[in-house]
């Protein structure tokens, strides 16, 4: 198996040319944007130099658009849906036997003929049937050195069992879970701590917290293990309100330093319209207990719902002003709404008459982190964006002593107004390349 990562290989196309000739096929894992503009043209490439072997592609984007991809992209020989790791072993043993892939469940592929055929998909595998991750396929010390700390990633779940409207999790897994016993998690970890010797951990699941006390048990794992790291992890209010204050106190113990709490909205009335599942006193409840606690927390909202009503913007900015007084460590980041496939909303804009984009190629342009969607108008964009800098700069970590934003800004905040924001200009004049966090 030969990893390749174009972020840490300068020439990747020459990388994978490398190792064609004894290639049994070449896999991308593709998310929409960016990343797949660059699996397009790499795969595009490596067809051209390797004809015959089979392309395969993963992750997000194959998992929402299985047929799509194979219609628009000749180069893309089969698709795989949802998760990925005993597909790709069938695939693989297909291929080498020259077996029909007709019975691999979770694929899509192109018959001779041109046909497209989509074979029934596959059940979410426990994630202890599954072999350990053999991180010794990637260079874990150029990672460490890309990141700048000694930081290393790990999924101990898949999927998620809730309903969020705006979510395509609910469309890829069925709203399943699954997850690593706890043993194993400690285990594993503390395996790869003695190996590697890293820092910080980042816990990649969707939804970490989801059983309390299989994560009571990791703590414990952790603790008994001398596994001495931090770590971070989502958690979901809810999920956060249910857990035992011996429970918190464990994680931190553990190394707990940072969770990440969705919020997407202020206003109650807009959480149930999305979803959620959670109320407004479970994100207060989780922010006064990670104050209590000195654990840092990200509280993401999203604005530019369609039909989203002023109050439910003037309620989420209240609610975000709110968890910025309570902590500098309490991060809010806000993105805007835009639709993607897999979710309810995205359905019901489809059905008003809104159009996605209608090729592989032009969801390759998709920005869904840093721009805005059809529902939020110039001049509430732009009021929203001096919203962001002023209450980071109100209430950000890093003391600005160049300039008195700081002051200015809690100022600004305190009676709601962001026009005519000269700090702004300020501030990136003296300070241009600080990032407030």
């Amino acid at each position: 198996i030969i990893i390749i990562d174009g972020r840490l290989d300068k020439d990747p196309i020459s990388a994978i040319q490398e190792h064609l000739k004894d290639a049994i096929c070449f896999g991308a894992t593709v998310l929409t944007g960016s990343p797949l503009k660059d699996a397009l043209e790499v795969s595009e490439k490596v067809k051209e130099l390797a004809p015959t072997l089979p392309i395969i592609w993963g992750g997000w984007h194959a998992s929402l658009f299985p047929t799509e991809v194979l219609n628009d992209t000749p180069f893309v020989d089969y698709t795989v849906q949802g998760q990925g790791e005993i597909t790709f072993c069938a695939l693989l043993e297909a291929f080498e036997t020259n077996a029909d892939t007709s019975s691999v469940d979770g694929i899509c592929y192109r018959l001779p003929d041109g046909t497209i055929k989509k074979n029934k998909g596959r059940v979410l595998a426990p994630m202890d049937d599954l072999a350990p991750v053999d991180y010794s396929l990637i260079d874990v010390e150029a990672y460490f050195r890309l990141k700048k700390r000694r930081q290393l990633d790990y999924i101990s779940s898949t999927g998620c069992f809730f309903r969020c409207t705006f979510c395509a999790d609910p469309f890829v897994f069925n709203r399943s879970f699954t997850a690593i016993s706890a043993e194993r998690v400690g285990a594993e970890l503390a395996e790869l701590y003695e190996k590697y010797q890293f820092e910080d951990l980042n816990f990649q699941d969707e939804t970490f917290f989801t059983y309390p006390k299989r994560i009571e048990a990791i703590a414990d794992e952790l603790i008994d293990r001398n596994v001495h790291i931090s770590w971070a992890a989502t958690m979901r209010a809810d999920q956060g309100f249910r857990m035992t204050d011996e429970q918190f106190s464990k994680c931190v113990d553990s190394g707990m330093r940072r969770v990440l709490i969705g919020v997407e909205s202020g206003s109650q009335e807009m959480m149930d319209w999305l979803a959620k599942d959670i109320k407004m006193e479970h994100v207060l409840f989780c922010a006064e207990r990670c104050k209590q606690f000195g654990v840092s927390v990200i509280f993401p909202f999203i604005v530019g719902f369609p039909g989203e009503s002023d109050e439910s913007i003037i309620a989420t900015k209240g609610l975000i002003k709110q968890l910025r007084k309570m902590s500098r460590s309490f991060d809010t980041p806000v993105f805007y709404f835009k639709p993607y496939p897999g979710s309810k909303i995205t359905e019901d804009v489809v059905k008003q008459g809104y159009q996605l984009p209608a090729s592989t190629e032009e969801w390759a342009d998709f920005d869904y982190i840093g721009s805005k969607g059809p529902w939020v108008s110039e001049q509430k964009y732009k009021e929203f964006e001096r919203f962001k800098f002023y209450t980071k700069a109100a209430y950000s970590k890093q003391g600005i002593t160049k300039i008195p934003v700081q002051l200015l800004a809690k100022i600004r905040c305190s009676v709601d107004f962001y026009a005519l924001s000269f700090e702004k200009k300020l501030f990136d004049y003296f300070v241009p390349k600080q990032r407030l966090s």
